[in-house]
């Protein structure tokens, strides 16, 4: 006895799925003159996708000719097959872009200290558009320093964190976010506050507080200068010693903008005493894919100029 020949070896294919699409409308329509308004493509382009799915399936599908377009019985067959198949294929799609409208899950994400008050709101706005896909999405945020965020990140203990770049971890993948600026300051009650004209003599002499956390080459050369009498682990250290009167030392001009407002603080000779600092959002490279992490970096892309 002659074994039965198999047809469709192998995968379905995209080009499968497209013919398979074309018969399904040719028997809708009751032929192939009729089906050329519906699929928009000439009677002869019909005819050779029949052609070729008549080949891959090793079947006769169909009469056409001049008596007209009739089914044969296998061809009635493998319509019905094909209804089963795009239909499942259809809720497939609809299924996988429910996961999209419905996001389920944690983000755990560490941020460097008090950037809450940047004006570029792109973390912010992010979080928020982020909840608003998903309502039962967890948001965890830490708040450690930058060091502490890359190992996190590394290790899988967070998804994702904000650190300034100062150098950058082959681990490590990194989106820059924007440019902070960063001033020297003196509060109110301190010996500088009223002098209209600071000289570098002046700063070099006074009470500093530097961070005791990394930072760049450059900005380290921008520190050297003045006396080192206090330390401070956070920008929220530095600010309380320099709110004291007794110290002088650099914050970013979006947090010291309150104090400035107040009358409570000054920056000293802005156009030579400042300094940038950009930050940028990192992710593990070759981590699981997460939904809810992909779905946040694209609401954060979307808010980063090009």
């Amino acid at each position: 006895m002659s074994r039965r020949k198999e047809a469709l070896t192998g995968q379905l294919s995209d080009t499968d799925l497209r013919l398979l699409r074309i018969y399904r409308k040719v028997v809708e329509c009751g032929g192939f003159s009729a089906a050329e308004v519906e699929l928009n493509i000439s009677r002869a382009a019909i005819s050779m996708a029949m052609n070729d799915l008549e080949t891959r399936l090793a079947l006769r599908l169909c009469q056409r000719g001049r008596s007209g377009f009739a089914l044969t019985d296998e061809g009635a067959e493998v319509y019905e097959a094909t209804l089963q198949l795009l239909a499942a294929t259809e809720g497939f799609r609809t299924r996988v872009n429910s996961l999209h409208a419905w996001l389920k899950g944690e983000l755990n994400i560490g941020i460097t200290d008090n950037l809450v008050t940047m004006p570029q709101m792109h973390i912010t706005d992010s979080l928020s558009a982020l909840k608003e896909r998903g309502p039962d999405v967890q948001i965890n945020i830490r708040m450690i320093p930058p060091n502490d965020i890359e190992l996190a990140v590394l290790d899988g203990r967070l998804h994702t964190g904000v650190v300034p770049e100062l150098k950058t971890l082959p681990g490590l993948h990194y989106r820059s976010l924007y440019e902070e600026a960063s001033q020297l300051y003196c509060a109110s009650g301190h010996s500088l506050f009223d002098v209209e004209t600071v000289t570098d003599a002046q700063l070099a002499s006074a009470d500093a507080v530097m961070p005791a956390y990394a930072q760049a080459p450059a900005i380290k050369t921008m520190h050297e200068p003045l006396r080192a009498t206090a330390t401070a682990t956070d920008r929220e250290g530095i600010a309380f010693l320099i709110l004291s009167g007794r110290y002088i030392g650099y914050l970013p001009t979006h947090y010291a903008e309150r104090w400035v407002r107040d009358g409570r603080m000054r920056a000293l000779n802005p156009q030579k005493w400042h300094y940038l600092t950009r930050y940028s959002a990192i992710t593990r490279k070759g981590a699981p894919p997460n939904l809810v992490l992909e779905s946040y970096l694209e609401e954060l892309k979307s808010r980063i100029a090009p």
